[in-house]
């Protein structure tokens, strides 16, 4: 038996088995049922989203001889002659090669019989956008008043080179790109029926890179099949099969960027391309990493938006508030513009390694956010090479001299004790996070409880991004760990630095009074010797 493509085996014959499109089927089917069909069709959308598909399933249904719930029954003699392509009801025209003015006058001298068999002729009409300028005013004056006995489905991915005058005689469906999650499913049940064993994270990597295309999903997926033969598809052999690279360059690649490392950045380039991976791949991957991070940035980690794992969106978050959304867009309009310049380049690698460089060296440019961020690395490089001032009190003086410690990161001379109940807090705060959502336990994972004070429980952020997320959590936070140490604590929200601020106040205080009580001592001790 002739074997047959993934993607022509599983399209879809029936109304039911069309994936992600449930809008454009329940208006078809509602059509159909009620007897309101219109003689022309203007199917939009990317490739891969069932335009053609939807549109000889349309053309089964209104022709079959004994329709089940609107749809085809792939059963009767009409239904049976379509689906193996011998039908005279349907006929289908390449746009891409059939363009010219005599080839649609060819249609509008057949259009005036009627069907063989069957109550409809339909004319499906793919890539219509490349018909030309002379064939849209050919096809115009059929395509207003047709027999009532034709019907014109147009298919394009680019409707915005459709004239309006034939736009406004069609009624426009627009096929969404499909969802994740509806494309993920569809493809596990077509592996079931195919009895290839894959893993989840396979399924879900392939489904990203296909961008709502089930076709592109279905063709690498029979790659991956061919090439690995009997074998489990996993994640390792999808990248293989797709030139892709694991998502941990991607974030080594933008730490190097950010700290305008252009040695690593090399690097990381150099193993790529040592690897064979593609690099107009690579580029897209990476601007949709920098797409991830300023998303889950921007709207609070939301993983309905992001449409990933909730380990990533932590990962993502964490990267990301460290960056910046200033330099994530600057990154991402750069190397947008690059990838247009890939398409037609002689050698890729060059025109990668120079855009990495440029970025790198980004003082030598007048644009301020370069200047800025610039600044920005360098006073990270001053701040872990510079050496901390800590106070120390003279016993003999009352003035504090400030000296340098020999270390980078001085130790308090000694921990703020806390209480009983506090203590409790600290030492069980994972069982607090556990009681939180995935994506708030992340967030709560750069959150850390302290005492300084008796009386008050700090709930610590490592900075100002952690700080706000659990400013609008405080209400949930407080009710959590009331539950879970039976205790009403007085919570106190703060930043690292502003704590350890604080907590260098509280410390110096101590000593201060510390040294004062010293002092009165002996000058007791002295006051008593002198009157014996």
């Amino acid at each position: 038996m002739e074997y047959t493509a993934l993607y022509r085996k599983f399209r879809p014959q029936n109304f039911d088995e069309v994936v992600g499109q449930d809008h454009i089927v329940k208006t078809l089917i509602n059509q159909i049922e009620s007897g309101r069909i219109t003689h022309a069709y203007l199917f939009c959308g990317t490739r891969g989203t069932g335009k053609t598909s939807v549109a000889k399933i349309f053309a089964k249904a209104v022709n079959c001889l004994n329709p089940i719930d609107a749809g085809p029954c792939n059963k009767c003699s009409l239904c049976m002659a379509m689906n193996e392509g011998r039908s005279l009801n349907i006929i289908e025209i390449d746009a891409a090669s059939n363009n010219s003015v005599d080839n649609i006058r060819e249609i509008r001298d057949e259009v005036i019989y009627p069907p063989a068999e069957g109550r409809y002729k339909v004319y499906i009409i793919d890539e219509v956008h490349m018909l030309s300028i002379g064939a849209f005013n050919a096809l115009l004056k059929t395509l207003e008043e047709p027999p009532s006995h034709v019907i014109f489905i147009l298919a394009t991915t680019d409707p915005q080179k459709i004239p309006v005058t034939i736009l406004s005689r069609c009624q426009r469906f627009d096929f969404k790109r499909i969802s994740n999650s509806a494309m993920a499913q569809a493809i596990k049940s077509y592996m079931l029926k195919e009895n290839v064993l894959i893993d989840d994270d396979a399924v879900n990597y392939i489904v990203r890179i296909s961008d709502g295309a089930m076709r592109d999903a279905l063709s690498i997926l029979e790659q991956c099949i061919s090439y690995y033969y009997g074998e489990r598809i996993t994640f390792d052999k999808v990248l293989e099969i797709s030139g892709s690279v694991d998502d941990s360059v991607f974030f080594k690649l933008t730490d190097f960027l950010f700290d305008l490392n252009s040695s690593g950045c090399m690097d990381i380039i150099d193993e790529i391309i040592q690897n064979g991976r593609d690099i107009n791949q690579f580029v897209s991957e990476l601007i949709m990493h920098w797409r991830n991070e300023l998303i889950a940035i921007t709207v609070d980690g939301d993983s309905n938006v992001l449409d990933i794992g909730g380990e990533s969106v932590i990962r993502y978050l964490d990267q990301g508030q460290r960056i910046g959304s200033t330099v994530l867009m600057k990154l991402i309009n750069k190397f947008s513009s690059l990838q247009p310049q890939l398409k037609y380049a002689f050698n890729n690698r060059i025109l990668l390694e120079i855009t990495c460089i440029k970025f790198c060296n980004a003082v030598e440019s007048e644009d301020l956010t370069d200047l800025l961020q610039k600044i920005k690395s360098l006073e990270k490089k001053i701040d872990e090479a510079a050496h901390q001032s800590v106070y120390v009190i003279k016993k003999d003086k009352a003035d504090i001299a400030d000296i340098k410690a020999d270390s980078p990161e001085p130790k308090p001379k000694r921990k703020i004790a806390a209480s009983e109940d506090i203590q409790k807090v600290i030492d069980g705060w994972d069982k607090v996070r556990a009681k939180f959502s995935l994506i708030s336990a992340g967030i709560l994972n750069f959150v850390k409880p302290e005492g300084l004070e008796d009386k008050y429980l700090y709930i610590v952020c490592d900075n100002d991004f952690y700080y706000n997320k659990v400013k609008k959590i405080k209400e949930e936070l407080d009710k959590k760990i009331e539950e879970t140490f039976d205790k009403k604590y007085d919570l106190i929200i703060i930043e690292r630095k502003e704590y350890e601020k604080k907590k260098n106040s509280v410390l110096l205080n101590d000593e201060i009074k510390g040294e004062e009580n010293i002092e009165q001592s002996i000058k007791a001790i002295d006051f008593d010797i002198q009157i014996d």
